[in-house]
């Protein structure tokens, strides 16, 4: 990697580590709708006008039907699940089973006709990851809320089902107009349900400070510097923030709000990342993203969780 991609890697895992983190701190004083309603509609101020001026918005309108699908199974779905289950769960435990993603990429791919076989090697991986889920799911991290942990797996599901709309359905599309798009969207959905739930008091300051952290530096920021990442060392690699983000998640949860780490937990994670990692390997010879011999239509590696930056047909 370059020096620029290097910092740019090191500023995503941190950032998308970090909502884990806020999203149980703003839980204290809003309702999960109010919180989900202020991250996508203070995301969609601030990128919608980016997206204008590049003019990213007009390609989008015959896609619409697959982009209000993407955005509900990336956006309005898991937001509010996750902070609804973060009220109960550790904001540790949470980045833990997220983690799962890229597991359940593999397996959603290939259930759906993906071209990428399953050797022997990515069979094992799967095998060692979903048994440190069940791990983390049986341990004493759950504190018996089987609910709540259900709602984290939710999430996890649509984070792997994501990818795979973005990199079949959406993969034409420019990034950044498709993000504000969405953002946009999941605002006017949240809108009357935040209304309701809407707190009598303003909330405190970290509560606020929190709000504006996933807002601001999760959401608009982020985005932008993770399609600047793609473009400077491309999706497969990229995607190596998935593994490193649950890491920033525990270390937070842990050092900042005092969270327990148990011993299952950490066993757990370093199971669910060994299968991660080898569940996702390429099946065949990896394609560098500038190989003469790569065809034009041969999609990039989708990122779990996340856009991917892929070729694919024309909507259906």
């Amino acid at each position: 990697m370059s020096r620029r991609g290097l910092w740019l890697f090191a500023a995503m895992s941190l950032i998308w580590g970090v909502p884990y983190l806020l999203i149980k701190v703003a839980d204290s004083g809003v309702a999960p709708p109010v919180l989900v309603l202020a991250r996508v509609a203070v995301g969609a101020t601030l990128l919608l006008p980016i997206a204008i001026r590049r003019r990213e918005l007009a390609p989008l309108l015959p896609y619409w039907r697959w982009l209000m699908l993407f955005a509900l199974v990336e956006i309005v779905a898991p937001w509010l699940l996750l902070s609804e289950a973060e009220t109960r769960l550790a904001s540790s435990l949470s980045g833990l089973l997220i983690a799962s993603v890229p597991i359940l990429v593999a397996v959603f791919g290939r259930i759906t006709g993906g071209q990428d076989r399953l050797t022997p090697v990515r069979w094992a991986g799967l095998l060692v990851g979903l048994g440190g889920v069940g791990l983390l799911v049986a341990g004493s991290g759950t504190h018996g809320d089987a609910g709540s942990v259900a709602m984290v797996l939710g999430v996890a599901v649509c984070y792997s089902i994501g990818p795979l709309i973005a990199a079949r359905k959406l993969s034409e599309l420019p990034p950044l107009g498709m993000t504000a798009a969405c953002l946009a969207f999941a605002a006017v959905v949240y809108a009357p349900i935040a209304a309701v739930t809407w707190p009598q008091a303003v909330p405190a300051a970290k509560v606020l400070a929190s709000l504006a952290g996933l807002a601001v530096v999760c959401t608009a920021l982020a985005f932008v510097l993770f399609f600047a990442l793609i473009g400077e060392v491309g999706p497969a690699r990229a995607a190596v923030i998935t593994y490193v983000n649950p890491a920033v998640a525990v270390i937070l949860g842990v050092l900042v709000l005092h969270e327990r780490l148990t011993a299952a937990m950490a066993i757990a994670f370093v199971l669910i990342l060994g299968g991660s990692v080898l569940a996702t390997r390429p099946s065949g010879r990896a394609v560098r993203r500038d190989d003469p011999d790569r065809g034009p239509h041969e999609p990039d590696t989708a990122v779990a969780g996340h856009y991917p930056s892929a070729r694919s047909t024309g909507p259906d």
